[in-house]
């Protein structure tokens, strides 16, 4: 009460009856009272200058150190129907066990005979591929055969053109043999003729030198007619080459496009096989994915799909499963402002919950119900809640975690760093200051080593 009156309340009224009053102004319970708060200071004071650990809390749950041993939903890769499930929920089953049975709800794939008629058509096809092989082969020796016999035929008439050339040199110089005759002709008639004017030659000698020049002069006509013969000989051999060479050229062009062809129609041919090879292998694998198989050793957790005769697309999630063998692991999330702190590698204390736990904050070694752990990795992004994500796995120096923790407990985490007094740790939560800059031992040696290495 605030003494702000002028008047005095044991003035008017006897304080000493008052049970409050007579404990107060007790002289010896003062005294014991002096004594208590003194050691009470005395010990509070001691408990300042203690030890305190300093710690980085963070929540998450339980999860798996692998990928792989996660919870994961059993997809079907076609669109079905369910007919028939071998499974229930809760049950065990090893890896390639059927879980359930699908049918096909595409028309496309109605036909029960599908294999054995895309297997007919792929036979098919194989005859048509050989058809057209033997018919290339066939055409290429035609081919050859014809640019054999063209080559004969050239020869030939190579050598007919040489003997029409040989024959008209021989008709030219036969045809100059004949002129030289009708030159000796002339000459000899002008003789005779001369002779028999002036009486030294009878005129029957007369007219049989004129017959002998008329005789040489037919002659050379006569060779005349036979040199444009065999000049008209050479020019046919040379008909004859260029029309063997046209003739034949267009029976192996004929030949060679009959041969394109059928190579086309091969190569299209084998292209459609390979469509079918390729349709059947979809048809022989899609008919393997109407039996949903377990991917691994597991625990089927719950059916997303249910019942007999129920539709999905493909790519619906059916059922749940959770692998038996796993390697168990914290995932939790700290603020971003401890995210410095933390380092793989450091030791970290976890709460589960249903486990009972006493954490005395600050001092760890009087804890009790809490595991040991140590960070695996500290994510680089923060997560939608803000926070960075830090999986922690069992540490192998301590106990081991305990047999019935599932995946998706929940788990609280206390990361140990420096030791600090109890007074340093309570002025810095007063005001609001984050813990000290932590950094491990590891990288303080590794610095140590860089140093004295030089590096």
């Amino acid at each position: 009460m605030l003494d702000i009156s002028k008047l005095r309340l044991n003035e008017k009224v006897d304080l000493s009856n008052y049970k409050s009053m007579q404990f107060t102004f007790h002289k010896d319970r003062f005294l014991t009272f002096n004594k208590v708060m003194t050691v009470f200071g005395i010990v509070l004071l001691a408990i300042l200058f203690l030890p305190w650990t300093q710690i980085v809390q963070g929540k998450g749950f339980v999860t798996t150190l692998q990928p792989n041993q996660r919870p994961q939903n059993i997809e079907s890769a076609i669109s079905g129907r369910i007919e028939k499930w071998y499974v229930k929920e809760g049950q065990i089953v090893n890896k390639g066990d059927t879980i359930l049975y699908i049918s096909e709800v595409t028309d496309k794939f109605f036909d029960p005979d599908l294999l054995q008629r895309a297997q007919s058509q792929i036979t098919a096809k194989n005859f048509s591929v050989e058809s057209y092989t033997s018919k290339v082969k066939a055409l290429n020796v035609q081919i050859e055969a014809l640019t054999e016999e063209r080559k004969l035929k050239l020869e030939q008439a190579v050598n007919k053109l040489m003997q029409a050339n040989l024959m008209v040199e021989s008709d030219s110089i036969e045809l100059e043999a004949a002129k030289t005759q009708v030159t000796i002709a002339e000459r000899q008639y002008e003789r005779t003729e001369s002779l028999e004017k002036e009486g030294l030659k009878a005129v029957t000698d007369l007219e049989g030198k004129r017959l002998q020049l008329q005789n040489s002069q037919a002659k050379v006509v006569s060779q005349k007619n036979k040199l444009l013969a065999s000049r008209n000989e050479v020019i046919n051999a040379q008909i004859e080459i260029s029309s063997i060479k046209a003739s034949y050229q267009d029976k192996i062009s004929k030949a060679e496009s009959e041969k394109f062809t059928a190579l086309s129609s091969q190569y299209d041919t084998e292209a459609q096989r390979t469509k079918l090879e390729t349709d059947l292998s979809n048809f022989t694998v899609r008919s393997g994915m109407r039996y949903i198989t377990a991917p691994q050793d597991g625990f089927i957790n719950r059916a997303l799909q249910s019942g007999i005769g129920e539709t999905f697309s493909a790519g619906t999630k059916i059922v749940s499963i959770m692998p038996i063998d796993i390697d168990l692991a914290v995932e939790t999330f700290v603020d971003p402002l401890d995210l410095p702190l933390l380092h793989p590698g450091e030791p970290i204390r976890i709460i589960f919950d249903g486990w009972p736990a006493i954490f005395f904050s600050g001092w760890p070694n009087l804890s009790y119900g809490t595991y040991g752990g140590q960070i695996v990795a500290v994510e680089r992004t923060a997560s939608p809640n803000g926070k960075f994500r830090v999986l922690v796995e069992p540490d192998p120096k301590e106990g081991e975690w305990p047999d019935v923790i599932r995946a998706g407990s929940g788990a609280r985490t206390l990361a140990l760093l420096n030791d600090v007094p109890v007074w340093y740790e309570v002025w810095r939560q007063i005001n609001g200051f984050p813990p000290d800059y932590y950094k491990p031992q590891d990288a303080n040696t590794s610095v140590n080593k860089n140093q004295n290495t030089g590096k």
